[in-house]
């Protein structure tokens, strides 16, 4: 492997890895001070704001993958480390976030944002 190319890796796995910990912080931080279900409410309601801030960042300074490629990569992050971090040491927590609500939804905004905000940079760059 090329060092750019472990660089341009760990860039995006950083980046993954800060939208999942925000995620995470909001989540744990509003389970803590609401109910269950509104904490998951909170949470789905930041995670694309989250992903996209993030998103924003990494289209503007580095945009080494495309929106798409982007976008499945942040999701799968977060899919593995809901299941090997959450999943194998929180298990009362994992059963929380495998819901709809709590897993399902923001998977999907955490994809919607981040490809949109990646078209989005993308597509002003071809314009300037």
């Amino acid at each position: 492997m090329e060092k750019n190319t472990v660089i341009n890796f760990f860039t995006i796995v950083l980046h993954a890895f800060a939208g999942w910990a925000l995620s995470a912080a909001v989540l744990g931080v509003s389970r803590e001070l609401t109910s269950l279900t509104f904490a998951l409410v909170i949470h789905a309601l930041c995670v694309p704001v989250i992903f996209g801030v993030v998103s924003l960042y990494y289209f503007m300074n580095f945009a080494y993958t495309t929106p798409l490629q982007t976008s499945i990569l942040f999701v799968s992050f977060v899919v593995f480390m809901d299941f090997f971090v959450i999943g194998l040491f929180f298990k009362p927590v994992f059963a929380m976030v495998a819901t709809l609500l709590g897993l399902w939804i923001p998977l999907a905004l955490i994809f919607a944002s981040t490809f949109l905000i990646g078209v989005f940079i993308r597509n002003q760059s071809r314009l300037h």
